[in-house]
């Protein structure tokens, strides 16, 4: 396996950079959509493979919920949305908070370039994790009889209170929490990044990306594009609960946006710009000069 070092690595880094704000907006939006459909994928499978995990140990109530252990489950199958982003070329939001600053500061491309490439590819992701949330909430979250009445099924339920648990941050310490938890989600998810640009072969980059990224989900920190579909897929499941007194209306498409998606959001730029994009910069940014 190929293992570059670390000078090549953000040097690589700010190269992919540079060839991303290059792209017209058409195609930031069809790379953004495609990877905001991936992410959800790794997180439809979380949830599923999440759905009714019992303690075991000696420690818990036997048939309670094993927190850890259902977090570790989550994090260990959710990295698949970002190795297929990587691997197949798509655009996500949070790897570009730190990719295209990078190409700013190495190769001097403009700023404006820089929030053109991240207010497209938002976009894209947005859409593409809406699209797949569609596709989950009438699918497996859901089954219907043969007049066609729907019930929600033990994976939807799971969906439900996965979405609800990312929309209860309310206050000023709630909102302090979630930002936090964005910044240490995407330190996590760019050390995914160069560490997959470490390696030139599959296998390589696969372990590089799954570590980081399990450690982020396992760890309970929020990524705004993974929100972008939880959430989604949960404010779509509940649609179909009929009973108004199991309907959460803390939940909705207004504290989507109020209660995580802003605030995770700015947490997750702060992350990798600047606990990775600058530090990294500004750690090797005498022997990048040397390469050129």
């Amino acid at each position: 396996m190929v293992f570059h070092p670390p000078v090549a690595i953000v040097a690589k880094a700010g190269d992919a950079g540079k060839y991303k704000v290059g792209l017209p907006a058409w195609n930031m939006i069809m790379r953004g959509f495609m990877s905001g459909a991936y992410i959800a994928m790794g997180g439809g499978l979380a949830t599923v493979c999440s759905t009714g995990i019992l303690a075991t140990d000696a420690a818990m109530r036997y048939g309670t919920a094993s927190a850890g252990f259902s977090q570790l489950i989550t994090g260990a199958v959710f990295p698949v949305g970002l190795i297929i982003t990587v691997l197949t070329g798509a655009e996500l939001f949070t790897g570009d908070a730190m990719l295209a600053p990078m190409a700013a500061f190495i190769h001097k491309v403009s700023w404006a370039q820089v929030l053109n490439l991240w207010v497209w590819v938002y976009i894209g992701n947005l859409i593409g994790s809406i699209v797949y949330a569609y596709i989950m909430a009438n699918g497996p979250f859901v089954s219907f009889d043969a007049a066609g009445a729907a019930t929600v099924t033990a994976f939807g339920t799971r969906a439900i209170g996965i979405a609800s648990a990312k929309v209860s941050y309310v206050g000023t310490m709630g909102m302090w929490s979630a930002f936090l938890k964005g910044i240490g989600c995407n330190w996590l998810v760019n050390l995914a990044i160069l560490l997959g640009i470490c390696a030139d072969d599959a296998v390589g980059k696969f372990f590089g990306i799954w570590f980081p990224i399990m450690a982020f989900v396992s760890t309970g920190f929020e990524h705004s594009i993974a929100n972008q579909y939880f959430i989604s897929a949960g404010i779509l499941t509940q649609g179909f609960i009929t009973d108004p007194a199991k309907i959460n209306a803390g939940l909705n498409w207004v504290t989507f946006w109020t209660n995580n998606m802003i605030i995770v959001t700015l947490g997750n730029i702060v992350g990798g710009l600047f606990f990775v994009g600058v530090i990294y910069w500004v750690a090797f940014r005498k022997e990048i000069a040397a390469l050129k």
